[in-house]
């Protein structure tokens, strides 16, 4: 859950880098809060070492065409080079600290919200509600968490893996059965809202849950905007998905109630997400969350889950199209697995602990390409760093890349070698790998994402075989991986298979 960053001003300001005057609309906006931070700045000689660069742009472009073609490392590297581990700039009109490593991590992951806060663009509050977990501190964020997690948390997932491979044998046998070509990136993100619609609402397919989707996208793209309601923009359209979603879901909740409240026998309180949040009450008998607070985080799970996991396995469909290796050693794990299943039953969660190396190679690609490669936070007060003052107001940038890509942590980072992860390699310290981050903003999905990735690549890899079409086509970071064309794929049906449909 903590993948929301400055990514709305970031992916929004690719689309309008041609556009001069969007640019310095949305720049502009900016300019008041720089003039009153430069005003009340103090502590000069305390900062560390770098520059402001201009008033406005600062080293923001900069940032922006690194991120788009995948050179983050660089960029930072750059700036090391230049003015040693930690350093300032000016980024998307906010004065910034750049830090980066496993002890960074840890200060980012851990410091209290009061201290270092993880504040978000403001067309994240505008279009995701302004109770959801990413936006609260303290108390409130312990509460939402704690309530999530009692959901999200193994014991209770493990009795849904049924439910997700029953979604992705269907969307399989929907959308790849019969096709030669396929778009991946396109179908999984189709795939991931369909498992999240099942185990997040209790929706099964219909129409109720086909309604749902035009005003999810509309909503994901806002989420992703510059923050300028005009009728034409990205983010208007965002304001008007979730006013038109806020209806269906707010039904969707009373109708959960009422039935808890008729079942004359005593009801799985796990049954989905919403039903999950209703049902816990505190000590004196009130429900720990308003029903606001349910349907703003219900939204922001939904969105959470909808990027992160889809990216992964695009990228895992890349690769073994790519590494002979790689490929050859999953499809002797999973085929040990499916040949120990009868024709068309279900995957279980013994099956899934199965799957070790196909995980060891989930998380390779997770250090390689983490899904978010920015993390800001903003300082709420003053804060002293390794002898440095960050000053309160300013913003704090950290780059997972950059300790996942450490040859001091992890030895020839840039090649690809999933025994990095097995349980008898040399451990690298803590806080180094945080592709699903650290601390008490650890995500809180990271073992559905789990789930739907190994179910996943068990079902592709016993079903199919494929072939990249465009072996060299790319992505750029806006700032999730995108693939040009969708990642397109020539796919042959694997005829003689008992992990059938």
């Amino acid at each position: 859950m903590y993948i929301y960053t400055h990514k709305g001003i970031l992916s929004t300001l690719f689309e309008f880098l041609p556009m001069e005057l969007e640019i310095f609309v949305s720049l502009f906006l900016f300019l008041l809060s720089i003039f009153i931070l430069f005003r009340r700045r103090k502590h000069p000689n305390r900062l560390p070492p770098g520059s402001l660069g201009l008033p406005l742009l600062g080293q923001s472009l900069d940032l922006l065409k690194a991120l788009k073609a995948d050179k983050v490392e660089e960029w930072f590297q750059e700036g090391i080079n230049k003015h040693g581990p930690i350093w300032k700039a000016n980024l998307f009109g906010h004065p910034t600290i750049v830090l980066h490593g496993p002890a960074a991590n840890k200060f980012i992951y851990t410091c209290d919200s009061n201290v270092l806060a993880n504040t978000q663009p403001p067309s994240i509050s505008r279009v995701l509600g302004s109770r959801n977990i990413i936006e609260l501190i303290g108390h409130d964020h312990k509460r939402v968490r704690a309530a999530l997690a009692s959901f999200l948390k193994l014991e209770v997932l493990k009795q849904y893996v049924a439910k997700v491979d029953e979604e992705i044998r269907y969307h399989l046998q929907t959308h790849w059965i019969g096709q030669h070509e396929v778009q991946v990136q396109p179908l999984i993100k189709t795939l991931t809202f369909n498992v999240i619609c099942s185990l997040l609402f209790g929706i099964e397919r219909g129409p109720k849950r086909d309604k749902l989707l035009p005003h999810f996208h509309d909503m994901i793209e806002g989420v992703l905007a510059v923050p300028i309601n005009l009728p034409f923009t990205k983010f208007s359209r965002g304001i008007s998905a979730r006013r038109n979603l806020l209806p269906m879901l707010i039904g969707i909740v009373r109708e959960k109630r009422e039935a808890l409240q008729e079942q004359t026998q005593e009801i799985n309180p796990h049954k989905d997400l919403i039903t999950s949040l209703i049902s816990i009450h505190d000590d004196d008998g009130s429900p720990t969350m308003s029903d606001d607070e349910i349907i703003d985080n219900i939204i922001v799970v939904m969105v959470a889950g909808y990027d992160t996991t889809s990216v992964l396995l695009t990228l895992l469909v890349r690769l073994l199209a790519d590494n002979e290796s790689v490929y050859s050693k999953i499809v002797s794990e999973q085929e040990e697995i499916a040949m120990s299943k009868a024709p068309g039953e279900a995957l279980t969660w013994e099956d899934l602990t199965k799957m070790k190396y196909s995980w060891r190679v989930a998380c390779e690609m997770l250090r390689i390409n983490p899904p978010i490669a920015l993390a800001f936070r903003r300082a709420r007060q003053d804060i002293e760093y390794k002898g440095f003052i960050i000053p309160k107001g300013w913003q704090v940038l950290l780059s997972s890349s950059m300790t996942h890509m450490d040859q001091d942590i992890f030895q020839n980072p840039t090649i690809f070698d999933p025994n990095r992860f097995d349980k008898h390699a040399p451990q690298p310290p803590p806080f180094s790998f945080v592709a699903f981050g650290a601390g008490p903003r650890m995500c809180p999905g990271i073992e559905l994402a789990k789930m739907e990735t190994l179910a996943m690549m068990h079902r592709l890899v016993t079903q199919f075989t494929w072939e990249l079409i465009k072996k060299d086509e790319s992505f750029k970071r806006s700032p999730m991986a995108e693939f040009d064309q969708g990642l397109l794929v020539q796919i042959t049906p694997i005829r003689k298979s008992k992990a059938s449909l």
